[in-house]
């Protein structure tokens, strides 16, 4: 069966020059067009560092078998939503990581995880090519954009002088959570529908076993004991600095997303360090397989964002916004917000410019307050399929893209209803 993204993406050019040949904006197609495939490729090029520092940082992390004990500490959970996947794969790791990463909000750091685990699920994959059920359910969550706290998002608040930037936490929290569980039960509902041969499990390299992790040489009491001061400190100074601020949850945020990655950072080295990892060359040895799989994923991005770029400068988005608009009105989003819903699974950079236009111009308002819960708790639906699909050489996304924008349309359908709930001015 061929694959869906044939049709979706060459719905998308024949939309693309349709529109553009009614509106009269072919020009300005052509231009963008190949303003947005250069722009793809410095997008990919973009993601070669983080990608590098990121695969390096967790290649120390499963020599010096952290990765195994991660695994097994979330095994129950993890084996309900992934039975096919062996508990203590570097698969299980690896997507337990890009999890708790989006969960943060960073993610810069979760990209790299999720591309790790997608690459370890296509060595286990029964059809190489073609999207296993657990690679459709780890992108569907993906893009449901599990989130407890949207720091981005935040920050535009904060810097558009909105009285509560932080107000937007619990109502983010609940469209993610529907999202997510909606992006479940989608993409276990359609695996039903497609039996999948049994994974290929192939001998795993010896690792560290959780008794060895605890077994630690007795030449490295004084690195040990000397890092556990120093994290403490650390978090000394954290709090200190929530203290010393005048706005202690706005200080929250900040001092949240500016020292969690560099002590994250130094948390992973220095676990290597005390098992004897030799944290410089493994570092190097996972950078080299970032660096590979960046450069993998560009003819995807290419292809897919060039598409994308080229329906929204035809003119053919606001027309669909316009079709969609008495709708949309049903269900209470205001007209002002839709663009931001609609372009979201589309192109993240554009729905972000969006909202934060939403926001600069009236920032307590009550669609200044949808758009930014929006933009917490979705995703950029067709990026995250380009980049983590084709960093693992998939060509048959299968359901994938069905489950996923289902779990986008209910993110965005709690998002209304909760916030028509919370709003203070409501």
């Amino acid at each position: 069966m061929r694959s869906p993204m044939n049709a979706i993406w060459f719905g998308l050019l024949l939309a693309a020059v349709l529109a553009a040949a009614i509106t009269g904006r072919m020009e300005e197609v052509t231009k963008v067009s190949f303003d947005t495939a250069k722009a793809a490729v410095n997008l990919a090029l973009g993601l070669i560092g983080p990608m590098a520092l990121w695969l390096g940082l967790m290649k120390i992390a499963e020599e010096g078998g952290l990765l195994k004990v991660l695994a097994r500490s979330l095994r129950p959970l993890m084996v309900r939503l992934f039975p096919r996947v062996p508990p203590e794969h570097p698969a299980m790791s690896a997507m337990i990581l890009n999890l708790s990463a989006n969960m943060m909000g960073l993610g810069n750091a979760a990209t790299p995880f999720g591309v790790k685990a997608m690459v370890e699920l296509e060595k286990i994959n029964p059809r190489p090519g073609v999207a296993s059920d657990a690679m459709c359910l780890f992108l569907a969550i993906n893009t449901s954009n599990v989130t407890l706290l949207p720091l981005g998002v935040m920050a535009i608040r904060a810097a558009a002088g909105a009285k509560d930037p932080a107000a937007i936490i619990l109502p983010t929290i609940f469209a993610t959570g529907v999202s997510t569980l909606v992006a479940i039960v989608a993409a276990k509902a359609l695996a039903r529908k497609h039996e999948e041969p049994p994974p290929i499990l192939e001998d795993q390299p010896p690792q560290t076993t959780a008794e060895e992790l605890d077994d630690v040489p007795a030449s490295q009491p004084l690195i040990k004991w000397g890092l556990i001061l120093l994290f403490f400190f650390l978090l000394i100074r954290a709090a200190w600095s929530i203290l010393e601020a005048d706005d202690s949850r706005a200080a929250l945020a900040d001092v949240f997303s500016n020292w969690f990655v560099p002590l994250l950072m130094l948390a992973l080295a220095s676990y290597g360090l005390v098992k004897k990892v030799p944290v410089y060359e493994a570092a190097c040895e996972g950078a080299k397989e970032g660096f590979k799989v960046a450069v993998r994923i560009i003819p995807y991005l290419v292809i897919i964002l060039t598409a994308v770029g080229m329906f929204r400068a035809s003119g053919g988005f606001e027309a669909m916004a316009k079709v969609l608009e008495p709708l949309t009105s049903l269900v209470g989003l205001p007209v002002e917000v839709l663009p931001v819903a609609l372009l979201r699974p589309l192109s993240g950079s554009g729905a972000f410019a969006l909202m934060s236009e939403i926001v600069s111009r009236a920032p307590d308002s009550f669609a200044a307050y949808l758009a930014s819960t929006i933009q917490g708790s979705t995703e950029t639906t067709f990026y995250v399929l380009a980049v983590y699909f084709g960093a693992a050489g998939i060509k048959d996304p299968r359901y994938a893209i069905w489950a996923a924008l289902a779990a986008d349309l209910a993110g965005i359908l709690a998002a209304t209803f909760i916030c028509h709930l919370t709003y203070p001015g409501s």
